[in-house]
């Protein structure tokens, strides 16, 4: 999303500050609850300045979920290969680019996570059709063009395919723990994709076929 569009000619950085600080407070209060104060203050404008871009915290509410809904569709699921017909292989690739997506926009992340359960706030119909489409093309990016041979035949591959799917985004979950606070461009990550890529041919012995086997 062009952000410069809604801010006009306000500096990026300042642009930024605000997002962040806007994604930020409603990630960790439910919409009733995030404070307009805080975000100002965190963005450290005068409040004139944040409802001179949007009229009412529900309008900016509106525009941080289409904002984040854009990132995440550019950041992370248009980048995964779509090629690459072993789940387990391609949900290597997804983990990877959303590891990375995450870590440099955790404040999306966190807010896309929690805005859906803000029950109170009435959404446009237009934002409700991008989180769809959001969900459908993860979906289809995900189990599309996969080759179901690959899996033992004594077992439900839809069953297989959630335990799988859990289990990665389990040590997705586990790894933002584990690097919470830190910078990642100063960490080697290469231990961590070798202990993620050991959990996953565990799976690939648990619900795959022997190399070989018909």
């Amino acid at each position: 999303m062009d952000i410069t569009n809604k801010f006009e000619n306000l500096g990026f950085d300042k642009q930024q500050r605000i997002l962040n600080a806007a994604l930020k407070e409603f990630a960790g209060n439910d919409y009733d609850q995030a404070s307009t104060n805080q975000i100002v203050k965190e963005a450290e404008i005068g409040k004139g300045m944040l409802f001179y871009y949007f009229k009412n915290k529900k309008e900016l509410y509106h525009y941080l979920i289409t904002y984040s809904l854009d990132i995440i569709i550019e950041k992370y699921l248009n980048l995964i290969d779509t090629n690459e017909t072993d789940f387990i292989e391609r949900y290597k690739l997804a983990t990877k680019v959303k590891m990375k997506a995450f870590a440099e926009n955790p404040n999306v992340f966190n807010f896309i996570g929690t805005f859906f359960l803000a029950e109170t706030v009435q959404l446009p119909d237009k934002i409700m059709e991008e989180y769809n489409r959001l969900n459908e093309l993860g979906y289809t990016i995900i189990y599309d063009n996969i080759d179901y041979s690959l899996f033992r035949d004594d077992i439900d591959v839809s069953k297989a395919f959630q335990l799988i799917r859990w289990s990665i985004e389990g040590y997705q979950e586990e790894l933002k723990k584990r690097l919470h606070g830190k910078k990642l461009s100063f960490i080697d990550m290469n231990p961590y994709w070798d202990e993620f890529y050991e959990y996953l041919d565990v799976l690939k012995t648990s619900f795959y076929k022997k190399e070989g086997e018909v």
